[in-house]
């Protein structure tokens, strides 16, 4: 299927590359909607589960809020807002910044790790349902992606 059929377009595009931002745009919004099914039962965001992943992938290490910032796949994020929300559901903690007092470290929680090693075999799983592209094909897309967003 098209995105011309996906979302009932009746006039040709104006150009190619106003069919790729469309396509793009609606595709994003279909993953991330299908991605939300999976972080539903654990109560989390997309935002969160990313911040998550970016603590894990310091563990043990502890990081400071704006490193956190620094890394997110969503920039417009509340970071501090998403990390009192990981503190309150006991996935975080906090802890102090030996280099700055008036910086605040963050650390994933066992819980926290638990909760992601669960997300990762739904993720896994999940992702297989893309299989419909080669693993060329997926390598050949994400670096046009990085190409277009001139990260290569």
């Amino acid at each position: 299927m098209s995105i011309e059929k996906d979302i009932k377009q009746q006039k040709p595009f104006k150009s190619p590359y106003q069919k790729l931002v469309v396509n793009i745009l609606f595709t994003n919004n279909w993953m991330n909607s299908d991605h939300m099914n999976i972080l539903k039962p654990f109560d989390l965001t997309a935002q969160q589960y990313n911040v998550l992943r970016i603590l894990r992938g310091q563990y043990p290490n502890p990081i400071t809020v704006n490193g956190i910032i620094e890394r997110m796949l969503d920039k417009m994020s509340n970071a501090s807002r998403l990390v009192d929300k990981l503190l309150t559901k006991d996935l975080a903690s906090r802890c102090d910044n030996k280099d700055d007092r008036r910086a605040c470290d963050v650390r994933i929680t066992q819980k926290g790790l638990d909760v992601l090693k669960e997300i990762d075999v739904l993720q896994e799983n999940w992702e297989t349902s893309f299989s419909n592209l080669t693993p060329t094909e997926a390598e050949t897309l994400s670096d046009l992606l990085d190409k277009l967003r001139g990260s290569n």
